[in-house]
């Protein structure tokens, strides 16, 4: 609830200060009520109560997503103030660096924690890929909608959710992603050289999740390991290595 109170503050300041119109403020309420449901839903599931320290970070990234959300689909309808748009998107990816940091000071470290924060980065991700698109290409939306491709594959594909190994190269790859689009939303480069950068980082997403699937090919007759199943030390553990901890 006080993500959601925060959200629509959020909603509130940017409509004021910049204007959202009637396609801003539907996205931004949609996203508002599922980040409530999803979070109260899956707090359940895990058996929390309240929010680490760390927790609160990422529901501050959340908040930003929102409204980068929000402004998203605002300039689908007309023009939006983009350096507000990537302010808020250079925050949220600053704020990347922080949340992590705080879970093993603090030691709150949690599957839900790293989830969170995984869900949140994915989210930003997909958005921004949705709002650099109609200038750059459509193929740029592969970038954001890569990582829920991989999600629907786990339905149909059990041996996808077998455990993978830790591997840094994943939150490099992660970073790259939001700074090469924040770098095209901002419109600062040349558009040859923005094509270049976004098509880079997008073979860098397809390197990175084709080497965790060939891995999981290899290793498809062992019986996946779901990390919601694991035992309650390792599943933050393995939560963090299928897809690379808070950075």
């Amino acid at each position: 609830m006080i993500g959601l109170f925060v959200q629509f503050a959020m909603l509130a300041l940017l409509s004021a200060a910049v204007g959202l119109g009637h396609a801003g403020w539907a996205a931004g309420i949609g996203y508002a009520v599922g980040l409530c449901v999803l979070l109260t839903r899956a707090m359940h599931t895990a058996g929390l109560v309240a929010f680490g320290p760390a927790d609160l970070v990422t529901l501050t990234r959340a908040a930003l997503a929102g409204g980068v959300t929000a402004l998203t689909a605002a300039s689908f309808a007309g023009g939006i103030r983009v350096p507000v748009l990537v302010a808020i998107t250079v925050v949220a990816l600053v704020l990347d660096a922080v949340d992590g940091k705080v879970a093993r000071r603090t030691g709150t470290a949690t599957a839900f924690g790293a989830r969170f924060d995984m869900e949140v980065d994915a989210f930003l991700i997909l958005v921004l890929s949705c709002y650099v698109a109609p200038a750059a290409g459509w193929w740029v939306a592969a970038i954001g909608a890569m990582r829920y491709v991989w999600v629907v594959a786990t339905w149909v594909l059990p041996w996808l959710r077998g455990q993978l190994f830790p591997r840094y190269w994943r939150k490099v790859v992660a970073a790259i992603q939001g700074i090469v689009l924040v770098t095209a939303a901002a419109d600062v480069l040349p558009r040859p050289v923005a094509l270049v950068a976004l098509a880079g980082a997008l073979a860098l997403l397809t390197e990175s999740f084709g080497r965790d699937v060939v891995y999981l090919w290899r290793r498809r007759a062992a019986a996946p390991v779901r990390p919601d199943r694991a035992p309650a030390p390792a599943r933050a553990r393995a939560v963090a290595a299928a897809r690379g901890d808070r950075a």
